[in-house]
């Protein structure tokens, strides 16, 4: 299967949402089909061997939308947007319209001196009156024209959308307006009083007033992948042949040299092979203050080089670059839907046939009344206009775009909407120790040769086999060894134990190191190994070593908390977590950990396998877990977890174990992400709350309910369509305070 993004233009609301999913679906070969109407975007997951592109965009047209294929992540999409014309047409005679049809009112009501041709005198030319509104209500009429075309081209699919809304409602108004015309010209001048032309006019503008805030609200909600998208810089100087060279960022290679001066954004992903500086890595992993960096170390494209020269050598670039695969994660998560955002679709997607059933029904109760047919037009018109699938439509995909926009600027990296939701309600959090809980660069504390044998024996033997191990704390007896001037020899069948140490034969014998586990399994006295245990600090990990059956000693090994776990873990905690440590360590090495960090709950001496059966056990007991690891050797618990959460090095992006990846090393970063996704949810479900609250309270308002209980104020179709432009606004609105979301740390 194929996952690839489609510009839908044409799309004004979740119904029309909903008919080009329904329509894409129906494909043969096509899996998943799925429309963000705040990018206006189609994912469609399909088997490219069976859709083809053509078929696509004929069901597409034949739903009454136009189609074209999405950019590259990296190029944010051209912004498609005729309403500032629009409205400038509609507002420059809508304006004049509106002052026509009231001045003659205010002046009669009260006693104002309105300026107004006696000519164009209501009571005195009610034709010439009428014509020129006539007259100013076209040019709005041809500015609104889209809603028309689309909403009428609807009803004829027979999927009526928000443009049928308006363009019927607003079609009443005006053919209403035309009859009283007529009626006018013929010398029957009480019609003047049932001249709509200005509501009409003032309704389209108003609307178009709202597209037009919608729509720029809308692009501020793709600020986090804009502002990625500018980051490369345009060219970069390359060393080809001896000389530097600058040439198109799009040219460098894999391999090529690149210089790196002072205050330059570095091109493309590489390795510093010469030189060094600090570099603002901010923009990519959230990091607020400059990393260093030398010879040896990963240089992320598109961070700012802040003081010295470097020259690196490029290692990724296009679509494989970090910056690359942070916009498509972007992008991917803002174009999946979240559970909670099921129900809003369902609703929405009927939303539109209700509320003409519900103006037919109120216009044909008030007829039934005896009510005059201009107070039943009012009424009519009125719900209709006011009616904002939009709203619920935008409601949760624009607080998607702009939280997980936000969580990539802090360098969180939330991969889908789902695992938003999820993180939002969890409260349990199982972190990993090495490398998560600490720093995971262990170091040699202590060597403690056994009786028989030397200091020099014992890590002659451990250099030997831990060379060819890949393990964290290999690297610290390998580091010690080298120290003191201890070479690796050469191992034969070397094999590894998972969760209990490695083993190979030195010299033709069998040797082995690890933990007490593994030299029970070679044979070697309990006793032995208690004696060598017991020179240590409980809180060590302790790395046996044997040859054959008989020990040569134990190398304590201690790992360092990072300095923010402490801070961390106090924020989980606040936020009403169960924090539990999950390690394959010993539990005197886990608990020393867990006390300096503030953990109670210890789970120790697990094997990778068992991992995720300790997961497993927490859900069973009605716990959501959060896992936090480091995205390898935490792979199947941070898949099989609630919500896995990667702890990442800022180069790493693409780990597809966890839901959530963290572009820094950071545990502050785990509170921080647990506050976004709650922040996130909660603005979801105020917008929905609202949207819904809003077309609940309104449309029986609009349909006069106000006016048959209590004798109170009908609602103005002008009113209604100021109403119904700034419903949508608002959502977006609100939605966009998540752009300010700072963690509470």
């Amino acid at each position: 299967m194929k996952e690839d993004d489609f510009i839908i233009t044409g799309m004004h609301c979740a119904s029309c949402a909903r008919r080009v999913e329904r329509g894409a679906s129906a494909l043969p070969g096509v899996a998943e089909a799925f429309v963000n109407i705040a990018t206006e975007k189609l994912r469609l997951r399909y088997d490219p061997q069976t859709l083809r592109y053509e078929q696509l965009e004929s069901a597409i047209k034949e739903a009454g939308f136009g189609i074209r294929r999405a950019q590259t992540e990296t190029t944010p999409e051209p912004a498609q947007d005729d309403f500032p014309r629009r409205l400038a047409l509609a507002a420059a005679f809508s304006l004049p319209l509106a002052y026509c049809a009231m001045a003659p009112m205010l002046n009669m009501a009260y006693s104002l001196a309105l300026p107004f041709p006696a000519a164009l005198e209501p009571m005195h030319a009610p034709p010439a009156f009428a014509l020129v509104q006539l007259g100013l209500c076209l040019p709005v009429l041809f500015a609104g024209s889209r809603f028309f075309s689309n909403g009428f081209a609807a009803v004829r699919r027979r999927a009526p959308n928000m443009d049928t809304l308006i363009a019927v409602g607003v079609s009443a108004a005006v053919l209403h307006s035309l009859y009283s015309l007529l009626l006018l010209v013929q010398g029957q001048d009480h019609a003047v009083e049932h001249l709509y032309f200005e509501s009409a006019a003032v309704i389209i503008t108003l609307i178009l007033f709202g597209k037009f805030l919608e729509n720029r609200s809308r692009q501020r909600t793709s600020a986090a992948i804009a502002g990625l998208a500018q980051l490369t810089p345009a060219t970069a100087t390359v060393v080809r042949e001896g000389k530097e060279i600058t040439i198109a960022q799009g040219e460098v290679r894999i391999g090529d040299l690149v210089r790196i001066r002072p205050g330059e954004r570095i091109p493309v992903d590489g390795v510093v092979v010469e030189g060094g500086s600090f570099v603002d890595e901010s923009m990519i992993t959230g990091e607020s203050l400059p990393v260093e960096r030398r010879a040896g170390d990963q240089l992320i494209g598109a961070s700012l080089n802040a003081t010295g020269s470097m020259l690196m050598r490029a290692t990724r670039i296009g679509e494989h670059s970090v910056l690359a695969q942070i916009m498509r994660l972007i992008q991917d998560a803002q174009g999946k839907r979240p559970p909670i955002a099921r129900l809003a679709d369902v609703v929405s997607g009927y939303f539109v046939q209700a509320v003409f059933g519900i103006a037919l029904l109120a216009g044909g109760l008030w007829l039934l009344t005896g009510a005059e047919f201009a107070f039943t037009l009012r009424i009519f018109t009125a719900i209709l206009v006011i009616a904002c699938p939009c709203a619920l439509g935008l409601a949760t995909p624009t607080a998607l775009m702009v939280g997980i926009g936000r969580g990539a600027e802090l360098g969180i990296l939330i991969k889908s909407g789902s695992a938003l939701e999820a993180a939002a309600k969890v409260d349990a959090v199982v972190l990993d120790k090495t490398g998560t809980l600490t720093e995971g660069k262990p170091a040699v504390r202590a060597v403690f040769p056994a009786p028989s044998s030397t200091e020099e024996e014992l890590l002659r033997l451990a250099c030997a086999l831990e060379n060819a191990s890949e393990h964290p704390l290999a690297g610290a007896v390998l580091r010690y060894a080298a120290a003191h001037g201890i070479e690796a020899g050469r191992v034969d069948a070397f094999s590894a134990v998972a969760g209990q140490g490695v083993r190979g034969t030195l010299d033709g014998e069998a040797c082995a190191i690890g933990n007490a586990r593994m030299m029970s399994a070679c044979g070697v006295e309990a006793a032995a190994i208690a004696r060598l245990a017991a020179q240590a600090d409980p809180g060590h990990t302790l790395l046996f070593a044997a040859r054959g059956k008989v020990p040569l000693g134990c190398i304590a090994v201690a790992d360092s908390i990072k300095k923010s776990a402490p801070a961390a873990l106090a924020g989980l905690r606040a936020l009403g977590m169960d924090v539990i440590m999950l390690t394959g360590d010993t539990r005197d090495a886990a608990k020393s950990i867990a006390v300096e960090a503030g953990i109670d709950t210890v789970i120790a001496e697990v094997p990778p396998s068992g991992k995720t059966e300790e997961i497993a056990r927490l859900q069973s007991l009605g716990k959501r877990v959060l896992m936090v690891g480091d995205g390898i050797n935490d792979a199947p618990a941070l898949a099989l977890a609630d919500v896995g959460m990667s702890v990442g090095s800022g180069t790493d992006v693409a780990m597809e174990s966890a839901d959530i990846v963290l572009m820094r090393a950071d545990l502050l970063a785990v509170p921080a992400a647990l506050q976004l996704s709650r922040a996130t949810l909660r603005n979801i479900k105020q917008n929905l709350f609202w949207a819904f609250c809003y077309n609940a309270l309104g449309i029986p308002v609009a349909a006069g309910a106000l006016y048959a209980l209590f004798g109170g104020p009908l609602l103005n179709p002008m009113l209604a369509a100021l109403a119904m432009a700034f419903s949508s606004v608002s959502v977006v609105g609100n939605a966009l305070r998540l752009r300010t979301f700072k963690p509470d740390m």
